[in-house]
């Protein structure tokens, strides 16, 4: 999945615009590549890998991040609150889920703690 149609996703699941999804998607990559420690498995696609500079991209190791930390981090780089960051987090990786197969996912999922099992769970689309 090309990444204009990642954050196309992102964007309807989030119900926030398109250029705010972006921001978004690129800060939860980033920051999920950081707590991957950007080896394989848990390489993301290169379609959505090259995406990934930008502002916030390289502050430092994320390894030891729990899902609070993680949605803090994602706020920041992404300059939004934390219910907006909470939002987008959830809808990246529910399009993450769609964009990659059922092992790259499991092998991204397996490395990140237990307690992130919420977020990485499907969540409802919005109606439409």
């Amino acid at each position: 999945m090309r990444f204009p149609l990642f954050v196309e996703a992102v964007s309807r699941r989030a119900g926030l615009p398109t250029g705010q999804a972006a921001t978004i998607a690129r800060a939860v990559l980033q920051t999920m590549v950081e707590r991957l420690g950007g080896g394989a498995p848990g390489r993301l696609p290169d379609e959505l890998d090259g995406y990934l500079a930008g502002p916030g991209a390289g502050d430092g190791p994320a390894s030891a991040l729990g899902p609070a930390d993680f949605l803090r981090r994602v706020g920041e780089r992404a300059g939004v609150d934390e219910v907006t960051a909470r939002a987008g987090t959830g809808a990246v990786f529910a399009t993450l889920r769609e964009a990659v197969t059922v092992d790259e996912f499991r092998d991204m999922v397996a490395r990140l703690p237990r307690d992130f099992d919420g977020m990485t769970q499907p969540i409802p689309r919005p109606d439409a």
